[in-house]
């Protein structure tokens, strides 16, 4: 997949593009995805995804502190592994968000190529919000640019957004995300020193560190996860949360008990996909009754990611 910034240019008239955020790449994007790549075949041109470096709400409203599903090279690595031949990488600007709709699509003719522009069926772009597809497609007329419309997600949560999504890791509710994004909410950091706790009752952990400070984190408790580090998978199961029954502080954390597993990681990169949430984080009377509960937790993690796995 060819990667363009905002700065390079395309051939004129040589793309089928669909422009957004594109965060978390969930199934309604796809939708989107699968309607420009139709089009681009029936007309042997170029598929593309125009997507920005930056959330909009981010440079309007810097105190905003929007968190994110993706960072940039991933979403752009997941456009990829759909079949897009063209990525655009544009930085939003204060500037660039006082086009209006006219001017944004003369900016994609003359500058990416586009010869049809995809727009979601409740999407808006351009200063004025009062304009309505009609407009667009106007617009584009005089442009030269065929403006369509995609068809609307219908699976099983529909509608799908990713402010919903953002919404449901939020409220630990990962197995709903999971289902609106088509694939599990992934995380990757780096194993990182933590307290060391965990070795001393028979559930070592690796203290997931430099995870990227923009990316939402799931409510504060424990989950089932699949771990990938070394290139390979494994069952286990995290905690999000401040570790209240070993009085650690207030300082948040995401520690990983990794299954039937045993090497030395630290400094090592790795990926927790979080695939069900098992209970809130609660603070116990004694380490005899968190080992017990940790066993508990261990228990049901393998019974829902071995149930996953053999799907």
């Amino acid at each position: 997949m060819q990667i363009v910034r905002d700065t390079d240019t395309l051939p004129k008239h040589s793309t089928v593009a669909a422009i957004g955020m594109f965060d978390g790449v969930h199934l309604g994007h796809l939708t989107l995805i699968d309607e420009v790549k139709r089009i681009a075949a029936q007309r042997h041109l170029k598929s593309a995804v125009i997507t920005f470096a930056q959330h909009p709400q981010a440079v309007l409203r810097p105190d905003s502190d929007i968190k994110m599903l993706m960072t940039v090279p991933a979403k752009v690595a997941e456009v990829g592994r759909h079949g897009i031949d063209v990525t655009v990488l544009l930085n939003f600007t204060y500037e660039l968000s006082l086009n209006n709709s006219r001017q944004f699509l003369q900016l994609l003719r003359d500058r990416y190529g586009v010869a049809v522009l995809v727009v979601g069926y409740d999407h808006r772009f351009g200063h004025d919000k009062s304009e309505t597809f009609a407009d667009y497609v106007r617009h584009g007329k005089e442009l030269g640019i065929d403006v369509v419309k995609a068809p609307e997600y219908l699976g099983e949560y529909a509608p799908v957004s990713s402010s919903i999504i953002r919404r449901l890791i939020a409220s630990g509710k990962v197995d709903d995300a999971m289902r609106c994004m088509g694939r599990p909410y992934t995380l990757s950091g780096k194993v990182v020193h933590g307290f060391h706790n965990g070795r001393g009752i028979g559930f070592p952990t690796a203290n997931v560190g430099e995870i990227p400070t923009d990316l939402i984190l799931p409510h504060k408790g424990a989950y089932a996860v699949m771990v990938k580090v070394d290139d390979e998978w494994h069952q286990g199961m995290v905690n999000v949360g401040v570790r209240p029954t070993l009085d650690n502080g207030t300082q948040l954390s995401v520690e990983v008990n990794i299954f039937d597993f045993d090497g030395d990681i630290y400094g090592k990169p790795i990926t927790l996909q979080f695939i069900k949430f098992l209970r809130l984080e609660f603070k116990l009377g004694s380490i005899d009754e968190l080992r017990a509960q940790l066993t508990r937790d261990r228990n049901t993690s393998r019974q829902i990611l071995t149930a996953l796995t053999s799907k």
